[in-house]
């Protein structure tokens, strides 16, 4: 029980990570090599990236956000040995005023993330991110890059 505890906390502070732009904290949840797919949300092709570099990416996104707010819930946790799967419902609200359109763009679906047991607890070592809808204005992810 322990465990399952532990792992869905992980992706708790995922979340904070992220809304909170503790970069330190986002990054320690993470192995050093992450497989990423974000192929339902970006169309593109699932990778294996360097933890380092992933976190850097996502400063350039979420600091030219003015705030996000990601609720996670539900967590489903498999344990086998020193490995584990966790599926958790997300909805993310995503906020950048700006003179153009709604300043909104929310996304809602579930993760399937793998972790992996470490000295320092557990880590996660491949994210999935499967978006069964969005709400709002998904051109203000763009507009944030470019900030």
């Amino acid at each position: 029980m322990v465990d399952r505890l532990d792992i869905a906390e992980v992706k708790y502070r995922y979340a904070l990570g992220l809304d909170l732009r503790d970069w330190g904290l986002y990054r320690s949840i993470f192995s050093d090599q992450v497989d990423v797919d974000f192929s339902s949300y970006d169309g593109g092709d699932p990778r294996t990236v360097a933890a380092d570099d992933w976190i850097a990416r996502a400063q350039v996104l979420f600091t030219g956000l003015d705030s996000s707010h990601h609720q996670m819930t539900n967590p489903v946790v498999s344990v086998d040995g020193d490995d584990a799967e966790l599926k958790m419902y997300l909805q993310a609200q995503h906020l950048l005023v700006h003179p153009d359109g709604d300043p909104l763009f929310t996304i809602g679906g579930y993760y399937v993330d793998r972790l992996v047991r470490t000295d320092s607890g557990w880590r996660l070592c491949a994210v999935q991110l499967n978006v069964l809808w969005t709400a709002g204005n998904r051109d203000l992810m763009r507009r944030a890059v470019q900030l």
